[in-house]
């Protein structure tokens, strides 16, 4: 050995370099964006931009990445294929604040560490979710969990004072509990999902995208849907290379099954809109075959 330490013959080998740093994710350091009424998103720390991804690539595959003739190619290769690892080398954290509502179907994405504000042990803040009048809809008549037609006017000012009074109502049972010295976690159990709560939020870019696709989709709840804007817009500016190539071949780019593939080969495009409803009866489920029909839409394949 001669008294040469293991780690220096390592690091003579490796391609070592400075922690890699982005412009655009430093600019949204501890920059809230508001979303809702009393919510927020903010970058608190990340590790790593587009080149850590290129780099966790090239370490990974080795002489075959050399066939990419740049970076960005390379990245939009990654993506396009879903070789996923290698975003997964790039982090975000957030600090995040929502109603309970939204957090509870926030937390079904599962790929994230989370250390969220405990009732047990602070105070509930006197803060609730109150909609805007346009995000009052009837429930929708063809999706259960979905919203459809505007509410009339006078219908909707109906309903905001019921809950501006249930939520004056709540609060002041909450603060009377807490008087008697009740302990904390037992005052707050008649709080309504609508009252905020917040978190720390980190996730790996990979995973961080599967949400904002799924968020991001039209069919998406509203109120998430704006939390999914505020960090999309980070990370657009953060990772810009790898954002295009997500927005290019995930967020706006379409799949289609193995029975759709064999009715579009078979058969001659566009087509009247009485034909196509005949050639896509044979999917038999309707949610499928409606859901068909809406991409036939967006590739004006429907006359």
């Amino acid at each position: 050995m001669n008294g040469e330490q293991p780690s220096e013959r390592i690091f003579e080998n490796a391609n070592v370099s400075l922690r890699p740093i982005s412009s655009g994710a430093e600019k949204w350091l501890y920059r809230p964006i508001k979303c809702l009424d009393f919510g927020f998103v903010y970058l608190v720390d990340y590790m790593g931009n587009d080149d850590a991804i290129v780099q966790a690539a090239r370490t990974s595959y080795g002489q075959g990445t050399k066939k990419v003739s740049s970076d960005e190619g390379l990245i939009r290769y990654l993506r396009r294929h879903a070789h996923t690892t290698p975003s997964e080398m790039v982090e975000f954290k957030f600090h995040c604040k929502m109603p309970i509502f939204v957090a509870r179907q926030w937390i079904r994405h599962r790929t994230a560490n989370v250390n969220e504000y405990s009732g047990r042990y602070s105070e509930m803040l006197d803060e609730f979710y109150l909609p805007e009048p346009f995000a009052l809809k009837q429930q929708a008549s063809e999706n259960r969990q979905g919203r459809g037609d505007d509410l009339e006017p006078a219908v909707e000012q109906i309903i905001l004072d019921l809950l501006k009074e249930e939520y004056n109502r709540q609060y002041g049972l909450y603060k009377r509990l807490l008087g008697f010295n009740l302990a904390k976690e037992l005052a707050r159990i008649g709080l309504s999902l609508a009252n905020y709560t917040q978190w720390y939020w980190k996730i790996d870019l990979h995973n961080l995208m599967h949400f904002l696709r799924l968020r991001l989709d039209e069919h998406a709840q509203y109120e998430i849907r704006v939390f999914g804007e505020a960090m999309a817009k980070i990370i657009k500016d953060a990772v810009p290379i790898s954002y295009q190539a997500f927005e290019d071949y995930q967020l706006y780019a379409m799949s289609f099954s193995r029975l759709e593939l064999d009715i579009l080969s078979k058969n001659q495009w566009p087509m009247s809109k009485e034909k196509v409803a005949e050639t896509v009866s044979v999917i038999g489920n309707k949610r499928e075959r409606e859901e068909f029909l809406e991409k036939l839409k967006k590739v004006n394949f429907i006359i």
